[in-house]
């Protein structure tokens, strides 16, 4: 089985009351995501799978349109932000949530979150479409760039959960053998997006 673990797209900055923030994405987030099904040609791609978040659902969908398959939500595969009244993109967080940008920018998940939930949330997730697909299956799945991460560090061994700047619409496709073994046959491909990437300092 072949997972294609797709980040969002570029959203936008939200803060919500009464309610968690659920941002859409941005004017660059649309064209982003709208370069996927031209990006994703050499795959034949089989299911859809997607978090329930707003802006993952919006990325997915010119994948699902462009094979002409449903997006299937799991809400495991949510970002460790899931329920929070506020979305801050990275790029925003410098200036205007400095202390959680640090701890991105060092590895870490901020504070409010509690990393052993979030990674036995994400495995699950994870674990249930390899459950649900057939082992020949090619799977796109559109999540976060936390959620790709803590699937790359339960691969890779590694001690920090943030490891990689995640960029938006990368593919970062993980082969699973027929025993579970997961391999890393790529991480973080942007080639589709070069031009519309932030560079971070």
């Amino acid at each position: 089985m072949q997972l294609l673990l797709i980040r969002h797209a570029l959203p936008v900055p939200a803060w919500a009351s009464g309610g968690p923030a659920d941002p859409a994405l941005a004017d660059d987030g649309r064209t982003q995501a709208a370069r996927l099904p031209g990006a994703l040609t050499p795959y034949p791609i089989h299911r859809i799978f997607s978090s329930p978040q707003r802006r993952a659902l919006e990325t997915a969908a010119p994948i699902a349109a462009d094979r002409d398959l449903p997006v299937e939500q799991i809400v495991d595969l949510a970002e460790y932000d899931y329920g929070l009244d506020h979305y801050i993109p990275l790029h925003d967080a410098r200036d205007l949530a400095p202390a959680a940008y640090e701890h991105i920018r060092a590895g870490l998940l901020p504070d409010f979150v509690d990393e052993d939930s979030f990674r036995t949330r994400v495995h699950a997730g994870i674990e249930r479409i390899v459950a649900d697909c057939a082992h020949e299956d090619t799977v796109a799945v559109v999540v976060h760039g936390g959620v790709v991460n803590i699937v790359l560090q339960g691969i890779l061994g590694l001690g920090r959960p943030l490891e990689f700047p995640i960029e938006y619409t990368s593919v970062t496709r993980v082969l699973v053998s027929r025993d579970g073994t997961r391999r890393a046959a790529s991480i973080n491909e942007t080639g589709h997006v070069r031009d519309l990437l932030r560079i971070r300092s």
